[in-house]
């Protein structure tokens, strides 16, 4: 098994890791909003021992921040594009990295071999709620943003409990996390018709009514989705379940 290869920052600033062994299919591990490449470790573990497996830190947080931005989902698509490069990939996007893998799916075209999403925000759908945690950030300064859509997700006791270095680096990440959801709202980032590969759009059966209504309309609409559900799972499914994460929602991709 090749070692774990770290990629400090490439051209736009972003740093990546791919693990497991060189093989002609690549895994593409995308994180979600105010999270980081390290949200994705435990689904990475799972899979590293027979697949090659690439996970990233998105423009502006943690190790890939600072970052100028913007934060569209197309510039995101960018940074990705020039991790892949040429290789074929399944690109697997937890929560706001849903968009992207798609987004990504429709510009790669046969380059992906399939894509998987998990409880992704649709928030440019007029039905899709305005309660949000994420309606909560974009309604919120830069400064404060980070730390009510994070209060929103845990909880004010669990928030409180975090080191300060931990609530520092989130705060600090506020403008990434306004920029992508502000963009997400203001324009559709993605046309199902162009996205022709096989996609596997996942929800948790104890996550929040809008994310499920988020998977099975992706489900219904994409040429080649499939609902999946992951039985007693929330949001957080890739660090509470991530090998029935794995095969679910990732491995079938990989056979054939």
């Amino acid at each position: 098994m090749a070692r774990e290869q770290h990629h400090r920052l490439n051209e736009s600033s972003i740093f990546s890791a791919e693990t497991g062994p060189d093989s002609e299919l690549l895994i593409v591990l995308i994180h979600g909003s105010l999270d980081r490449s390290g949200g994705m470790a435990l689904l990475a573990r799972h899979l590293q021992g027979d697949h090659r497996v690439l996970r990233y830190d998105r423009r502006g947080y943690a190790r890939s921040w600072p970052h100028a931005g913007p934060f569209t989902v197309n510039d995101q698509v960018d940074d990705l594009v020039g991790l892949i490069g040429n290789r074929k990939s399944v690109l697997i996007g937890h929560s706001f990295g849903g968009n992207i893998a798609l987004a990504a799916a429709a510009r790669l075209g046969t380059q992906v071999k399939g894509a998987s999403t998990y409880e992704t925000p649709l928030s440019w759908m007029e039905w899709w709620p305005g309660t949000t945690a994420g309606a909560m950030a974009v309604a919120s300064s830069e400064a404060d943003a980070a730390q009510n859509f994070m209060i929103r997700l845990i909880g004010n006791k669990r928030w409180e409990a975090l080191p300060e270095r931990t609530r520092q680096e989130r705060r600090r990440e506020g403008a990434a996390l306004v920029g992508e959801l502000t963009a997400l709202r203001n324009k559709t980032p993605w046309d199902v018709e162009e996205i022709t590969c096989p996609v596997l759009c996942g929800y948790g059966s104890l996550g929040m009514k809008h994310h499920a209504d988020g998977a099975m309309w992706l489900a219904r609409n994409l040429a080649k989705g499939q609902l999946v559900e992951l039985k007693d799972a929330a949001h957080n499914a890739p660090m509470t379940h991530p090998l029935e994460f794995v095969k679910e929602l990732v491995l079938p991709h990989c056979e054939g």
